[in-house]
């Protein structure tokens, strides 16, 4: 659909890259929509086991939205509401994607950026990357469910400061607040994400898919919550073949073969 966005799949691995570097990876809505496009096909693909979102070019993850793109995209109410639903389709199908998603952090990770980040499972970034959600710079409301995202993340205290403050703030910040899993050295993110990728890989899928999806359901009011789902998936555990193999391989003391079975 646009060259702005790169799909690859390596074996069980697949990757969604934006390619935008000389705006630093800023997002229009072309983009989005081959996003989402994207995410549909890997999310029906039972042959992938693990999807990674970065950003092209080193510099960024994802910058936010490209501003350049407002007049032809968002000069118009019509427009801003296609804008919006598109964009909320793309992160609740991140946070919603069946399979372990982790956000690969170069640089900067500001505005959109950071908001597709929190959909994602794990975040991984380099000892350089930058955080910032500038929205009360421009006077942008933000809703609820974003906030809420972060707040699950960070918590309360450090959601409101990200906000308030609108400033930047270091990898080595992010990590005590709880916004990424693991910082590393600037130049080694991608190495670091295919790395946990290939150690995911190796673990029972039935397993991993299952712990998704309930950690997920525990986010949610318990109204909300199907626990007749979290309970299928543990007992498809149990009664899978991959069950077996797991048991003899461990005994076997050899690598286990996983079906998905």
């Amino acid at each position: 659909m646009t060259d702005k966005i790169i799909v690859e799949q390596a074996g069980a691995i697949a990757h969604i890259i934006f390619n935008q570097p000389e705006k630093r990876n800023a997002v229009s809505l072309e983009m989005w929509e081959a996003v989402e496009a994207a995410l549909d096909r890997f999310s029906a693909d039972p042959a992938v086991r693990v999807l990674i979102l970065s950003g092209a070019g080193g510099k960024a993850f994802v910058s936010g939205a490209d501003i350049s793109k407002f007049e032809s995209e968002r000069a118009s109410a019509e427009g801003v509401a296609h804008y919006n639903a598109t964009t909320k389709r793309v992160y609740d199908k991140v946070e919603a994607f069946p399979k372990p998603t982790i956000a690969q952090i170069d640089g900067f990770c500001v505005g959109g950026g950071v908001a597709l980040a929190v959909c994602c499972d794990i975040r991984l970034c380099g000892d350089g990357s930058n955080f910032a959600i500038p929205a009360a710079r421009l006077g942008l409301g933000y809703g609820f469910q974003g906030i809420n995202r972060l707040t699950n993340l960070v918590g309360p205290a450090f959601a409101k400061e990200i906000f308030f403050t609108a400033r930047r703030f270091t990898a080595e910040e992010a990590r005590i607040m709880g916004l990424v899993n693991r910082v590393v050295d600037d130049g080694t993110v991608a190495t670091a994400a295919e790395a946990m990728a290939a150690m995911i890989c190796d673990n029972a899928p039935l397993t991993v898919d299952a712990v998704k999806f309930i950690t997920n359901q525990t986010r949610m009011d318990e109204s909300q919550r199907d626990l007749e789902s979290c309970d299928a998936m543990v007992k498809a555990c149990f009664d899978s073949a991959d069950y077996i193999e797991g048991r003899r391989a461990f005994m076997e003391k050899r690598k286990p073969v996983w079906t998905g079975r």
